[in-house]
């Protein structure tokens, strides 16, 4: 039985250390994308100068010095706290890269892994005087180089499970689709998720606070959500109008126990495919409130900078056609930037930035990217995310839908590209359709959570792993887990 959590209002002094959190990022993202920066104190500088240079030790020490002036500690605060997120995903030495390396069978002479650093194929960064490597550097290499191989040697790569499946699939959606845009295909699922906090992290008899991710309801190709139990019992479900939806739990802690948040549901997810060549979109109204909000900048990631610009202008040309300038931009996209394990969305300062410096990027990266270029050149785009929930393949992902004049909104998956099919509605499915096989979170970024956070967000672009805080801070990812059970009911 549903039951609303009664939470007391937020107090003026939780209101203000909010409101201080959300100036403090802003400096931290100008200082990450090495922006300009108003004059800042003596102490302020330092501080800079010392997250810039990767002394993070030093920028410790100096945030619990006594000597720092009250109206610059949340600044580095916020430097702290982003500075133990990099650390957390940097958290490789060179050694154990060196090993990793050997272990996949890379064999490697100095010169051949100093030009993999060189060019960001095997990404790190001087941390406290030392080299230290992104988790995720030596699979992300692997990746780099097969498509190196396939490239030069004009090959395919070889089908993996994920993507057999996908190709039987989205046929079986097509042959299914008799008027365009229809939803077919239904798969009812059901999930279990857990949300495990970690013992003594938060002193015993603390309240945590826990956000877990809830099904959108609003969303046609998304029906028939029930919650079947929640833990605790008393909870508080967001509107499904907010951009990111929750569910809301409060619980104390036990010294020496985790503490755990667990709810079930089921839901109903439909396919949806569309036909470009069959699609005649009318002219936008470019005067309404869809197309203004779905064609401006969403900083700090959605942003028309000069290589934003630039790029897409060079990719669509003088094409004015909404379904010719989507295909243009997917299909560059594609054929340009591999897909790689992302460094935590928190970390990074302009999303699509880092994705063109690097020519890589994950499911979320690759998609704020198509979105920066879309909306630029005026396509109506909007986030959408959740989770992908492919047999074996249950994972966190993102997509979007880009809306035309006339017809509506149409899905969009940038980052499951062109598939290997003679079948041209086979080959460019995800340019205009959806599998079946998704939960969606999220029709946002960046949105605020209901209620709201206290403490900076572990992640605050996406909402798909949840959010914990307690009443002393936020619990980053490395204090609690979180794990999804999938069960296929149809």
């Amino acid at each position: 039985m549903s039951q609303e959590y009664r939470t007391t209002e937020l107090s003026t002094k939780h209101i203000q250390r909010a409101l201080l959190i959300i100036f403090g990022c802003l400096f931290v993202f100008a200082i990450l994308f090495n922006q300009p920066v108003m004059a800042q104190s003596e102490d302020m500088d330092k501080a800079v100068t010392l997250f810039q240079k990767g002394d993070f030790s030093a920028l410790q020490q100096m945030q619990k010095s006594a000597d720092v002036a009250n109206k610059d500690q949340q600044k580095i605060d916020s430097l702290v706290e982003i500075s133990r997120r990099i650390q957390h995903d940097f958290n490789l030495s060179e050694q154990e890269v060196d090993t990793l390396l050997q272990k996949q069978g890379m064999h490697f002479s100095p010169n051949e892994k100093q030009a993999w650093e060189a060019k960001g194929w095997l990404e790190n960064r001087s941390i406290n005087g030392e080299k230290r490597y992104f988790s995720r550097s030596v699979s992300n290499l692997k990746l780099r180089l097969q498509q190196q191989h396939d490239s030069l040697n004009k090959t395919l790569p070889p089908l993996d499970g994920l993507s057999k499946f996908r190709l039987a699939h989205t046929a079986t959606v097509i042959d299914q689709t008799t008027k365009n845009g229809e939803l077919t295909a239904p798969i009812d699922f059901k999930i279990t998720y857990t949300i495990t906090v970690k013992p003594n992290f938060v002193p015993d008899g603390d309240t945590l606070r826990c956000w877990m991710p809830y099904p959108k309801q609003n969303h046609a190709r998304q029906t028939n959500v029930v919650l079947l139990h929640a833990f605790p019992a008393v909870y508080r479900i967001a509107p499904d109008s907010v951009g990111q939806r929750s569910i809301y739990f409060e619980q104390k802690t036990k010294k020496g126990e985790p503490t755990v948040f667990q709810i079930s549901f089921i839901y109903r997810s439909y396919a949806q495919s569309y036909d470009l060549s069959r699609l005649s979109p009318l002219p936008y109204k470019t005067s309404s409130a869809l197309y203004r909000k779905y064609t401006a900048e969403q900083p700090p990631h959605i942003v028309f900078s000069r290589e934003i610009r630039h790029l897409a202008d060079s990719i669509v040309g003088t094409t004015t056609e909404p379904t010719v300038i989507v295909r243009k931009l997917y299909t560059w996209i594609n054929r340009n930037i591999i897909w790689s394990g992302a460094l935590e969305y928190s970390t990074i300062a302009n999303i699509p930035h880092y994705v063109l410096m690097n020519r890589k990027g994950d499911c979320g990266m690759q998609t704020l990217l198509f979105m920066s270029m879309a909306r630029y050149k005026g396509i109506p785009v909007k986030w959408q995310s959740g989770w992908m929930m492919h047999p074996n393949e249950v994972n966190l992902h993102d997509w979007s839908e880009v809306y035309y004049e006339g017809i509506g909104w149409v899905p969009v998956d940038v980052s499951f590209g062109l598939q290997q099919s003679e079948n041209r509605r086979i080959r460019d499915f995800y340019i205009s359709g959806i599998d079946a096989y998704r939960l969606i979170i999220n029709d946002a970024i960046s949105a605020p959570l209901f209620p709201p956070k206290q403490f900076m967000r572990s992640e605050p672009v996406d909402f798909q792993r949840g959010e914990v805080e307690s009443t002393h801070g936020n619990l980053y990812f490395d204090q609690w887990n979180y794990s999804m059970q999938v069960e296929y009911m149809k």
